[in-house]
This record gives C-alpha cells, sequence and structure tokens, in this order.
C-alpha cells in the first residue's frame, strides 16, 4: 500500500514572538510545502528514507520516523519526499516535515504529530503547528485557533523575498526573548494589536509597517533586512520578516506588498511571488 500526504508550509501575517507570549497571531498556508510518499513493504524491516538535494535534512527526518516507529512498530518501507518550501528562512519547513511525514506513515492522527512536534521543537507558540495541520487561515492566540475569512485580493500582489540564511537558530531566538519578556512587553503588545487591526480589516500594507517597526524593536531584523524594507516602503510599499528572523546573517523570507515591478527592481533576483488566498 501507498499513502501520500501533502503539508504547506505557511506565512505569518502578523504574531512573531507575540503568539509566544499570549499575544494573538494569524497566519495563511502557502502554496509552496512538503509532500511525503510511503510505500509499505513489510520484507523490507526497516523504513529506508530518501530525500534528494536536502541530505542535510535527513538527521531531522529520521527524528521523526522514530517517534513514529514508537506508534506503530511494524512501519515498513521507502519513505520518498519532496519539499519546495525554503528550508530553514521562517516557513515553517520543520512544522512542515514533521506534519507530511506522520500523515504518511500513521494518517491522520493530530495529538500524536503535535506531541512530535513539541518534542523536537520545544518552546513553540503552536501558530506553525496550527496552520500547518489545518491548511487554512488561522487566528491563533493561547492554543486556541480559529479559522478566520480574509480578503481575496490580500496577497495576490504579495512577494516573498529571500534575504538569507538567519545567524541563529529559533530556539536560540525563542530563548533570548524569554529572557527580555519584560523590556519587550511595548512590541509585543504592538505586534498582538496589529493582528486585531487585520482581523477588523485595517489596509494590510499600514498594519504591517508598524508590525515591522516593532520587530526591529524586538532586535531580530538585521541591519540588510532593514534596509530592504526601507526601500520598499519608500517605493510606497511595506515589508516584514515573516518568521523568528535573526539577530545576525540573512532574515530568512521578507513578506513584501506594494507596486510588484518596483518590488522586483528592489529585490533582484531574490523576490518570488508567494500565494493567494
Amino acid at each position: 500500500m501507498s499513502r501520500t500526504s501533502f503539508a504547506p508550509g505557511k506565512i505569518i501575517l502578523s504574531g512573531e514572538y507575540g503568539a509566544l507570549f499570549g499575544r494573538a497571531g494569524i497566519a495563511v498556508p502557502s502554496r509552496l510545502g512538503v509532500r511525503a510518499t510511503f510505500d509499505e513493504d513489510a520484507a523490507l524491516g526497516r523504513i529506508e528514507t530518501r530525500w534528494e538535494g536536502n541530505e542535510q535534512w535527513l538527521p531531522y527526518v529520521e527524528r521523526i520516523v522514530a517517534a513514529c516507529k514508537e506508534k506503530n512498530t511494524n512501519l515498513s518501507g521507502r519513505l520518498v519526499i519532496n519539499s519546495d518550501v525554503p528550508i530553514g528562512k521562517g516557513m515553517g519547513s520543520s512544522t512542515a516535515l514533521v506534519v507530511a511525514v506522520v500523515r504518511a506513515l500513521l494518517g491522520e492522527v493530530r495529538e500524536t504529530a503535535l506531541n512530535i512536534e513539541n518534542t523536537l521543537s520545544p518552546g513553540n507558540s503552536g501558530l506553525d503547528f496550527a496552520v500547518i495541520w489545518q491548511g487554512a487561515p488561522i487566528r491563533y492566540k493561547k492554543g486556541e485557533a480559529q479559522r478566520v475569512e480574509l480578503p481575496p485580493e490580500l496577497l495576490q500582489q504579495a512577494m516573498l523575498i529571500d534575504t538569507g540564511f538567519p545567524g541563529e537558530s529559533t530556539n536560540e531566538l525563542v530563548a533570548w526573548m524569554r529572557g527580555r519578556e519584560a523590556e519587550i512587553r511595548e512590541p509585543l503588545d504592538t505586534i498582538g494589536n496589529c493582528t486585531e487591526r487585520l482581523i477588523r480589516g485595517e489596509p494590510f500594507d499600514v498594519v504591517m509597517r508598524d508590525h515591522h517597526k516593532a520587530q526591529v524593536a524586538l532586535g531580530v531584523v538585521p541591519s540588510e533586512a532593514q534596509q530592504l524594507i526601507a526601500a520598499i516602503e519608500s517605493a510606497g510599499g511595506a515589508g516584514k520578516v515573516i518568521g523568528a528572523g535573526s539577530r545576525t546573517g540573512g532574515a530568512g523570507m521578507v513578506l513584501a506588498v506594494g507596486d510588484r515591478e518596483e518590488i522586483v527592481k528592489i529585490a533582484g533576483k531574490r523576490s518570488m511571488p508567494t500565494m493567494e488566498l
């Protein structure tokens, strides 16, 4: 028997770090994602995993597979993974891997997938898992995930810009934030307020500019990304980091809205179209 599953990446519209501290966040699934196909073969006696082009992530996949085998020791066969979601750049690639592999090996077992996610990514906010598992726009706060309706045109002219790999892991950045909770309360409140403004229907570009300022105040938008977003704002658009960001190195993926031709000129070859809702 063969089973194929798909898990999308995610795009956070509002809520980075805010969701960690009880503020509301909102995210949407991306068209890009992870596909996993499992062909059962009892004679093989083990699970053989193949992921061409991303061998560096195979150890992480093996940890997911090992956790699945704890639930079903009889699993045996070949697991093939394909992904077009950028790895390690703020689009939920690790969570999408968990969801896709668990679905391929065990089926629709949400609690098992969530437990594996929390084991491999301790301290996560839960926002990534909620939107990736449900594959729908989600408002998330304190463990409560609620589907939301967003304007169909919200991301039609949006672009994703790859600013490079962050210099720190998400876990490192989360630990840094938790140690500074008292001093970052104001930008966290701003981020939570941005989520509610989006729900109320305020223009996305206006909200995005305030959200970006709050992320800068948190210290997770390195200088090059700040310069990129400043140029986009000067051209009449708006931009924000859509993941954990970074203190050094690249900031992962930046979501930009505005005149697409101008954004492409500013971003050069790094820009790519994102999903339409």
